[in-house]
Parts: C-alpha cells; structure tokens; sequence
C-alpha cells in the first residue's frame, strides 16, 4: 500500500536513509526535518510504501517541486529507497509511478533526478522504467 508519509514515519525513513542510501542522520534530525516538508504539500511529496499486514514502512519516495527558469517546472527526486529485503518486487517503481502521476495531476512536464554515479543498480533500475541520462555534472557543496 502506499500512502503519503506521516510524522511517525520518521524512524523507518530515518533507517532506510542509514541502510540503504548510507546517509546517518540523528534521527531527531529527521524528524525535524520531515515536519517541516509535511507541512509544505504544495512544494514537497513524501510516499511511503507500507506493508499492508505488518504496517511496516518499506519504502518510501521524496519529491520537491522543481522550478528554475531553465526548464518547465517538474518534480526532482531528492530520495527513493526500498528495503534491501524486498527489492525487485515492483516497489520502487510503484513509488516512482505515484510520483509520476501527481506531477501529471499538477501539469508538471516530468520528473527529473540526480543519482550517484557509483550507484549502478540504481541507474538500470531508472533505465528500466524509462528515464534517460541527460548529462554528467559534478556536485559542488560549501558548508556555511
């Protein structure tokens, strides 16, 4: 079942960031954090995946609404992640298809995101159901 994410949904997220993306993060962080995007619907989506006997959050979708004056105006990917227990079951790309339906719902022109290039897997999962690679960018940070 997939439904938009709640609060309580910040600890499995929060694992799911940690086993599978590799990215720690206090959960009290995320927590923050995803009051904040809850709480913006018109610029952020969250879907969860949840398991429909156990309840338990196996994947989930982050979606922010991507505006520039280079592009029309689409949603940009910032997280997917699924359990490493339940790959390969369609979950991923049922959580990518509701993110696709609600850019259409909004008259968005697409979904774009980035993916690391050290994440093969990831690429042929997006390749398999119908993204392209556009080009090869570096990604700069500054800390403030």
């Amino acid at each position: 079942m997939i439904r938009t994410a709640r609060l309580e949904d910040a600890e499995a997220i929060n694992q799911l960031n940690k086993e599978e993306l590799g990215y720690e993060i206090a959960l009290v962080e995320t927590t923050k954090q995803l009051k904040n995007i809850l709480a913006q619907p018109e610029m952020y989506v969250i879907e969860v995946y949840e398991e429909d006997s156990t309840r338990k959050v196996l994947g989930y979708v982050h979606a922010q609404k991507y505006e520039t004056l280079l592009s029309p105006t689409m949603f940009n990917i910032l997280a997917l992640a699924v359990s490493s227990n339940v790959r390969n079951q369609g979950i991923g790309r049922q959580l990518m298809e509701r993110i696709e339906k609600q850019g259409k719902e909004r008259g968005y022109y697409g979904v774009r995101l980035n993916s690391g290039e050290h994440r093969k897997e990831a690429h042929h999962f997006y390749e398999c159901i119908g993204y392209h690679s556009t080009k090869w960018q570096k990604h700069f940070l500054k800390e403030c």
